[in-house]
C-alpha cells in the first residue's frame, strides 16, 4: 500500500472520531449547561468539518499522476491544511468571543460530575488519534494529516483546561471560572491554527525544508562514493506525500553514459533506502574539470592533472550553490 493510500485510510478514523467525540460532547453540555463545554462542542465542529475536508485532499493527493498533473496532486494537501488551519483559528475566536459574553453574565450549571467524565474521555480519546495522525503524517511527509492531528492535540488541550475549570468549578462553585478557563485556552487554540496556516503556505510557496535538507546533505556526506567527486544545486521540493529531489554530480568525465548511471543508481538507491520510497530523485550528471582534480578522492585516477588537496565537506549552504566547487 503507498503512503499516500495509508495516508487517506488513517484519516477516515480522524473523521470518525470527531463526529463520534462531537455528539459526545453535546450529551455533555445538554447535562451541564456549561458554556465552556459549548464551547469546546463548537470547536468540534471544526475538528467534523476540516476532518472531511482533509479526507477529501488525501483522496486527491492519492491519485497518480496525470496529463494535466505530471508531478501528482500533493500539493491540494498544502491548501487543505491552510483552510483547516483558518478554521481552527476561527474556532479559538469565537470561543473567545462566547467565553467573554458568557463571563459578564454567568449562567448556572448542573451535572458537574457527568459532564467531566464524558468530556475526560472525549480528550484521552482525542489526543491518541491526533497522536498516531502526527506520527503517521510525519513519517509519510503528510502535511494534511499532521495536520488533522495537531488539530486533534490542540481540541485536546483546550478540553484539558475545560475539565481543570470544571473540577474547580464543581468544587468552589464560582460560576466565572467557566468563562475564564474556556477564554484561556482559546488563545491556544487560535496559536495552533495560525502555526498550521504558516507551515502550509510554506509548502505551497515551496520554501526549503531546512531540516530535511540537513538530514539529506548528512545522509549523502556520510555515505559519499569516491566517484561522487562533487554535489551541488540540491533542491528538495514537496508535493503531498511524494518529495522532489534535483541536483547535479560531478563524476570523472571518462565514465561512459553507462557507468554514470550507475553511479546515478547508487545515489537513488542510498536516498530510498533511508527515505522511503516516495522519493522521486532526478540527477544532472556533470564531468569533471581540471579544477575538479584537488578536491578528488578517486584513487588511481588515469588522467589527474593535480595532486588531491582537501575534501570539500558538503553543508546545505555549499551544496545548494549552483556552482561546482573546488579547493580554494
Amino acid at each position: 500500500m503507498t503512503a499516500a493510500k495509508q495516508n487517506y485510510n488513517f484519516q477516515k478514523i480522524v473523521v470518525v472520531t470527531g463526529v463520534v467525540l462531537f455528539i459526545a460532547k453535546l450529551v455533555a453540555w445538554y447535562l451541564t449547561n456549561s458554556v465552556a463545554i459549548l464551547t469546546d462542542a463548537l470547536e468540534s465542529t471544526v475538528n467534523v468539518t476540516s476532518g472531511f475536508i482533509g479526507l477529501y485532499s488525501l483522496y486527491i493527493s492519492a491519485k497518480p499522476k496525470d496529463t494535466l498533473h505530471p508531478y501528482g496532486h500533493g500539493k491540494v494537501e498544502f491548501i487543505s491544511a491552510a483552510i483547516e488551519g483558518t478554521l481552527i483559528a476561527c474556532a479559538g475566536l469565537l470561543i473567545m468571543y462566547e467565553a467573554a459574553k458568557n463571563l459578564g453574565d454567568p449562567q448556572p450549571v448542573a451535572q458537574l460530575d457527568y459532564g467531566i467524565l464524558l468530556i475526560t474521555a472525549t480528550a484521552i480519546i482525542n489526543y491518541l488519534v491526533g497522536a498516531l495522525a502526527v506520527k503517521k503524517g510525519k513519517k509519510n511527509n503528510s502535511l494534511a494529516l499532521v495536520a488533522s492531528g495537531k488539530h486533534l492535540q490542540s481540541d485536546t488541550y483546550s478540553t484539558i483546561g475545560i475539565i481543570i475549570g470544571l473540577i474547580i468549578l464543581f468544587l468552589t462553585r464560582v460560576v466565572w471560572l467557566d468563562s475564564a478557563v474556556a477564554l484561556i485556552f482559546a488563545l491556544l487554540i487560535v496559536y495552533t491554527g495560525y502555526k498550521i496556516i504558516r507551515d502550509s503556505l510554506r509548502g505551497i510557496m515551496d520554501e526549503a525544508d531546512e531540516e530535511l535538507l540537513k538530514q539529506m546533505v548528512g545522509l549523502l556526506q556520510t555515505n559519499r562514493s569516491e566517484e561522487w567527486i562533487d554535489l551541488h544545486n540540491l533542491r528538495i521540493i514537496k508535493y503531498g506525500s511524494t518529495l522532489h529531489l534535483d541536483c547535479h554530480l560531478t563524476v570523472p568525465w571518462y565514465l561512459n553514459v553507462h557507468e554514470a548511471h550507475t553511479q546515478i543508481d547508487k545515489l537513488n538507491k542510498l536516498v530510498n533506502d533511508n527515505f522511503g520510497g516516495s522519493i522521486e530523485l532526478f540527477v544532472h550528471t556533470d564531468g569533471c574539470l581540471d579544477f575538479s582534480c584537488e578536491i578528488c578522492q578517486k584513487g588511481e585516477c588515469p588522467v589527474r592533472k593535480a595532486v588531491f588537496r582537501r575534501r570539500v565537506e558538503w553543508t546545505v549552504k555549499n551544496i545548494s550553490d549552483n556552482h561546482k566547487h573546488n579547493a580554494l
